[in-house]
């Protein structure tokens, strides 16, 4: 089971008999606090978020396409990672796992190098 089919059916459905609520962009905006030009980014990213467009053309969100934003704003912004990855967690590719790395092995390598540099010089200095 993916995360966003186990973050879905842990909502609890807030339709009012027949009647789904839907959202326009600006509600989404301030519900999440995610800017609307983010917003319309992420729906050309992620296959996950599809908001229907009413009569008019406009964007109308459920509330489980806000809680698919709420999950890739986690992903992004809380948990560090790419858009690629968040994708992966998404489409269930990739397990999802409380601690993910945040910083890749090229940072890793890098990070490495510039210590390893920082000690060579300190032993250098000492006699």
């Amino acid at each position: 089971m993916t995360v966003l089919k186990t973050y879905l059916e842990e909502k609890k459905d807030t339709s009012i008999g027949n009647k789904t609520q839907y959202y326009t962009i600006g509600q989404v905006s301030e519900i999440t606090g995610i800017k609307q030009n983010i917003l319309r980014f992420w729906e050309n990213e992620f296959d996950e978020l599809s908001p229907l467009k009413n009569k008019f053309g406009h964007r109308v969100y459920k509330e489980s396409d806000i809680v698919i934003v709420k999950k890739i704003q986690e992903l992004l912004y809380q948990r560090g990672m790419t858009i690629k990855g968040a994708k992966k967690i998404l489409s269930g590719k990739e397990d999802f796992t409380e601690n993910p790395p945040i910083i890749g092995k090229a940072m890793t390598k890098y990070i490495r190098e510039e210590l390893e540099e920082m000690l060579r010089m300190l032993r250098s200095f000492s006699l």
